[in-house]
């Protein structure tokens, strides 16, 4: 996604300019809204007012954006790019409690993170930064087996891995590891399962997500495919991979499959999971995900 994008930590000045334009967004809707005598509640025609004082406002994305945050209740932000945690630790603290004083209505606030930034910060960092007010950590986790890892280019071994997902939970943080069903082709799908899952029970995250793997065109492993030199699963495939890993995990969070990726039907042709953002309590519900997957076995699951 960053291949065409050069690198840069954002100062802190530049960020907190960003949240002040954002908050007197937030207050000229809310004076509007007052003016439009509807009680005072953010509502379309104060959009539309403010829109007309400032016309460039159509054309900005960022500026619809935002208006339906506000109208949902400002609670949920997520920090973006990739690494947040790769900031300075003081600058991002800085940056966290100006976010939140700002917008008190916040309740949670979210980041993607790396496995290897969670290792390089110390503990007593990581502590502060979730004081400060980041609540949850997406990690890109993908698979588990180091063999798959270095194929892929992860930057990370499955050691890593562990330790970063335990020290993220140590920090107070709460937890959402990716992994890709189907990213060891044929070759590693069962060392690419049980190493996953092994990784994944050591961390026991709050949340697991799947996102099957699909080539992107242009990557070195949609060349090899071209070359037969890797070869997908099929759909059933990805199915007996994913029970082997459903069968080795041990975990207390819950397993998701929030994503169109998780395609696999059943006998009537429906999906075979639920696509819920709370996905299957485990232990409690794995031998529910087992059975699902063998229906999605014995039905062929395209």
């Amino acid at each position: 996604m960053y291949k065409t994008e050069k690198f840069q930590v954002r100062s802190v000045a530049e960020i907190k300019q960003d949240i002040d334009a954002m908050a007197a967004v937030r207050d000229d809707l809310s004076a509007l809204s007052q003016r439009s005598g509807q009680g005072g509640e953010m509502n379309h025609h104060a959009a539309i007012a403010l829109i007309e004082k400032n016309p460039e406002l159509n054309h900005h994305q960022g500026f619809a954006m935002l208006y339906h945050w506000l109208l949902s209740g400002g609670k949920t932000v997520f920090l973006q790019d990739a690494n947040s945690l790769i900031m300075k630790t003081d600058h991002l603290v800085d940056v966290l409690g100006y976010l939140r004083s700002t917008f008190p209505s916040i309740v949670r606030v979210t980041t993607y993170a790396r496995s290897k930034t969670l290792v390089q910060k110390s503990l007593d960092d990581l502590k502060a930064i979730r004081r400060a007010g980041l609540d949850r950590l997406h990690v890109g986790l993908e698979s588990g087996d180091d063999a798959v890892l270095k194929k892929i280019q992860k930057g990370a071994t499955a050691e890593i891995h562990i330790k970063g997902g335990q020290k993220a939970l140590a920090a107070g943080f709460q937890l959402s590891e990716y992994w890709m069903p189907g990213l060891g082709g044929k070759a590693r799908w069962q060392d690419h399962a049980t190493n996953t899952a092994r990784v994944l029970s050591e961390i026991d995250p709050h949340y697991i997500r799947s996102r099957p793997f699909r080539p992107w065109p242009g990557t070195p492993l949609a060349q090899e495919m071209t070359e037969q030199t890797f070869e997908m699963l099929t759909p059933g495939e990805q199915l007996r991979e994913l029970r082997l890993t459903m069968q080795e995990l041990t975990i207390t969070g819950r397993v998701c499959f929030d994503h169109a990726g998780n395609h696999w039907k059943n006998s009537q042709g429906r999906l075979l999971f639920t696509h819920s953002y709370e996905g299957y309590q485990f232990p409690q519900e794995k031998q529910a995900v087992l059975d699902l997957i063998d229906e999605g076995l014995k039905a062929g699951s395209r």
